[in-house]
């Protein structure tokens, strides 16, 4: 994952078999530091576990906060935050489809089209390692 050009490239030995236009966290620049800073992180994670039904459209969870991230945090004496996902649209505005690429509108998560969604949900495995980049 490159978030200055934001982006998401599915990799199978070293070769790019997918690649994705992402939306970010409302606030990109750098790497997340706290809950509530809306960035989305940077650093190495896994896409640990999913879920089918949010109230976005299907979710594959970021492993963020890694040890790096949690000491940071309990050096700022800062709440770490969790919760990051890539995902689909909110649930019923799929029509916005790849519109929703012109700003960043997430929380800290990675926000792709519903179908693109769908792609990702089958090409991806749970324990996949992520690498979130500037």
């Amino acid at each position: 994952m490159l978030k200055g050009p934001r982006r998401l490239l599915l990799l199978r030995d070293d070769r790019v078999v997918r690649d994705y236009e992402v939306a970010l966290g409302v606030n990109p620049k750098g790497p997340k530091r706290r809950n509530g800073d809306g960035r989305t992180p940077e650093g190495r994670y896994q896409l640990d576990w999913r879920i089918e039904e949010s109230r976005f459209y299907r979710a594959l969870h970021v492993s963020y906060p890694n040890e790096q991230d949690r000491e940071f945090a309990r050096t700022a004496g800062v709440p770490a935050g969790g919760g990051v996902m890539i995902h689909g649209l909110p649930n019923g505005e799929s029509w916005v489809g790849e519109l929703h690429r012109e700003f960043d509108w997430t929380n800290g998560c990675i926000g792709v089209t519903d179908d693109e969604m769908d792609e990702i949900w089958e090409l991806v495995d749970d324990g996949t390692p992520i690498e979130i980049r500037p």
